[in-house]
This record gives structure tokens, sequence and C-alpha cells, in this order.
């Protein structure tokens, strides 16, 4: 990203709640330096308007729901990712946001003076024209945080269909199978969706008590599970309610014995 020298450094803000986007709003609009390129009401909203108005910097709200801040930036194309400011309510997840590499982690209600230093803080680093890297280090950093144990369960897995984040339920979803860097979701329905993502950091986010992994690079939901066959070796075919059958490895299938084929 180039550096602004002189022109307003572009700021995009995000959060759910009325008062404190028009709060942030307020406090920039005093700022002759800075222009507000957008305010998204929701995580969604804020990868599309990301991606459309390529702010310097974006303040994100990290509690939003369904796609919260962190998600945000692992959203958004790598390449068009601005600099990020978390904000919150809560300081618990202050040494998680810098080691994220973000610019600053801004509580709420905030102050002036505080808002001012996170706008320099931008500035140097745009300056610096190493804000590129920042970017990168950041959505890289985020895509490995979403593992982190304080996270509650998915409810729901965002999705992008080019333009569009498909937001699907975790409920819905039968089988999540990995290939290379990308993940394969089926749903109950037989529906087909494609995420970039780890599929040891999606695991964690999910319930345990309502997935299980059958193999090294696939996890199933266990009450999609319509029949399980044994195989030579001691190792079970699953059969999954959409109709999708996948191969337990032999580690995976004592797993099965253990926890589901025994009373």
């Amino acid at each position: 990203m180039t550096a602004p020298g002189s022109r307003p450094l572009r700021v995009l803000i995000a959060d759910d709640e009325r008062p404190a986007r028009a709060s942030l709003e307020a406090l920039l609009a005093e700022c002759a330096d800075v222009e507000v390129v957008g305010a998204a009401q929701n995580g969604a909203e804020a990868v599309a308007l990301i991606e459309r108005t390529t702010p310097d910097l974006a303040l994100l709200d990290l509690q939003m729901p369904e796609i919260d801040g962190m998600s945000v930036v692992r959203l958004v194309e790598r390449d068009r990712l601005p600099l990020v400011a978390f904000v919150t309510a809560y300081d618990e997840y202050a040494i998680e946001a810098f080691e994220l590499n973000a610019v600053d982690y801004l509580l709420k209600p905030v102050e002036p003076a505080r808002l001012r230093m996170t706008l320099d803080r931008a500035r140097e680093r745009l300056a610096s024209r190493a804000s590129g890297d920042d970017a990168r280090r950041l959505h890289d950093t985020a895509t490995r945080y979403a593992a982190g144990g304080r996270a509650m369960p998915l409810t729901r897995i965002p999705v992008r269909r080019r333009d569009d984040i498909v937001l699907v339920p975790v409920a819905q979803v039968a089988s999540i199978v990995a290939d290379g860097e990308l993940l394969h979701l089926t749903t109950r329905a037989g529906e087909r969706h494609t995420i970039t993502h780890p599929l040891k950091d999606l695991e964690a986010r999910l319930d345990p008590a309502r997935f299980i992994r059958v193999e090294r690079g696939a996890v199933v939901a266990i009450d999609a599970i319509a029949r399980v066959s044994a195989l030579p070796g001691g190792t079970y075919q699953i059969e999954l309610s959409n109709g999708q059958a996948l191969r337990a490895s032999r580690l995976q299938s004592r797993v099965l014995r253990d926890q589901l084929l025994r009373l």
C-alpha cells in the first residue's frame, strides 16, 4: 500500500452496534486528516466494503455476531487487507490482538486522544512502506489464531461465493474433507462449499460432542452417520445420511468403535 503522505487517512469502521459506529464516526469527523470511507453494520458488510473501498485502516469490532473482527481479517482477500485496529468493550484479547500484528487495540468507549494515537500509528506504518507485509502477516496469523481455545464452538461457517459471503449453519454440515489447502464442506442436503482453511484449526472450533474425525483429512457430524460397515483389516466404511461414503483410517476406526459402536 502506498504511503498516504499529505492526503487524508482513509478509514473504515465496522461495528454491529449503531451507537458505537456513530461515536467513532463523530470522533473521526473531528480529525481533519481522516476520511471515513465506510461504516459496516456487520462482518459480511465489512469484508465487502474493505474490498471495494480499499481503506488504509479498518477499525474492526472484535465481537460482531456471525462474522467477528478476526473472521473479517481471514475473509478479506489477502492482497486487499488494510491495516487493522481492533475495537472492543473487553480487554481480554489485547495480547492476541498485538500478536496478530494489529496496529492497535481500542477499548470502548474510545477516547479521542487514544484514537489519535491509533491513527498516528497507522500513518507511521504506512510511511514505512511495510504495511503490505503487515497486512499479509495479520491475515496469516489470524488464520492460525482461529484454532485458539478461547473461541466458542462455531454455529455458522462463513464461505465466500464470488463477491458474497454465505453463512453455512454448522448444524447442516455432514462432512468436512480436506483436499490440500482446501476444505470441502458437504451439507446434509448434499450441497457442497469450499473454503481455504486448515482442517485442524476448523475442527478445533467445532463441538467435539457433535463431530468426529474419521481419518486424517475428514471430519463428520456424528448424527449424520447412517451406517457403519466393517471392512477387512479392522477398518470401517461410513455412510452418511446424504449418501456420502468415507473410509475410516485404522486408528480412527478404533476410536469409532470405542465411542460409537459399543453400548
